[in-house]
């Protein structure tokens, strides 16, 4: 007996673990009241992508943070998106978590409630409504091409019949295949150029890393302006191949499937990111991340 009683009391135990740490509450009847409830919101984005959001190796992991264990706190990470991820959490009262699933796995939705909203620079398009939730825009960025400096490439037109590096299931991707990107015309500024063959990889930054590193099987790569700007800020020796070849509206994201309804979630992210617009908020973190003011719609 004594031996059952305590395997039953571990179970329980575990049971009250697994129950922490799950993404949504089961006593709530929509997604922001559960996230109040456990004192967390869970926000899925990429560790790899500056300066929008990257790892912090200056930052430490706090022993009193309501963070799952699997996840990373807003101590750990840093960028563009990362504190407007905070300011979500900040709205909300309460602690900001950061999940970092597969780009390709965020925008294919069907999330089963592993995280609670996506702020990762997402793209507004007609095929990702389908599936997911967005907000209003809380910038706006020009996606563009770029080469090595010293390739000799200096327009679109010499990337004919090459090939060139993406991120899997991004814009940039779909762009350099002729797909449809879901945008409005007004948005789109060029066509690819013909004959590419698209080179993905997990993300748009490891193109840039793999170009700069020797890879040859590819002489260039898109991905946003302001990662190219990033890039050679960082001294690699990169540059823009033309001009913008269209322009992104981005949003935060939320999972159509979602156990509970993410309205009322939404609701809030939308009028904070419409203070923050208003009040300049936004704009300060624009300048201090990007050195530019991206929060204005260019269209």
């Amino acid at each position: 007996m004594k031996k059952l009683y305590t395997l039953a009391s571990l179970l329980a135990a575990v049971a009250l673990v697994l129950s922490a740490c799950a993404a949504t509450t089961p006593q709530a009847d929509n997604l922001l009241d559960a996230i109040k409830a456990r004192g967390y919101i869970l926000v899925s984005t990429d560790p790899n992508y500056e300066p929008q959001s990257f790892l912090n190796t200056e930052g430490s992991r706090s022993g009193d943070t309501k963070c799952p264990s699997d996840a990373l706190t807003s101590a750990e990470m840093q960028g563009f998106d990362v504190d407007v991820a905070i300011a979500i959490g900040d709205q909300l009262g309460v602690e900001t978590c950061f999940a970092t699933p597969a780009w390709e796995t965020i925008t294919a939705g069907s999330w089963a409630d592993k995280w609670d909203v996506s702020v990762g620079s997402m793209t507004i398009t007609t095929a990702r409504q389908e599936i997911l939730d967005f907000s209003v825009p809380y910038y706006y960025t020009p996606a563009v091409v770029a080469a090595l400096a010293d390739s000799g490439i200096t327009s679109l037109d010499q990337l004919a019949g090459q090939a060139v590096c993406a991120g899997a299931s991004t814009t940039y991707e779909t762009w350099l295949s002729g797909g449809d990107i879901g945008l409005p015309a007004s948005s789109i500024y060029a066509s690819p150029p013909e004959g590419i063959t698209v080179v993905p990889l997990e993300t748009d930054q490891f193109c840039a890393e793999a170009l700069v590193s020797g890879r040859e099987d590819f002489v260039a790569y898109s991905t946003s302006g302001t990662v190219v700007d990033a890039n050679i800020a960082a001294g690699m020796p990169v540059v823009k191949v033309g001009g913008s070849v269209f322009s992104e509206d981005l949003a935060a994201a939320f999972d159509k499937t979602s156990t509970l309804p993410t309205d009322s979630l939404r609701a809030e992210v939308d009028n904070l990111f419409n203070a923050m617009h208003a009040d300049g908020r936004l704009t300060e973190l624009s300048m201090k991340w990007f050195e530019i003011d991206l929060t204005q719609d260019p269209n």
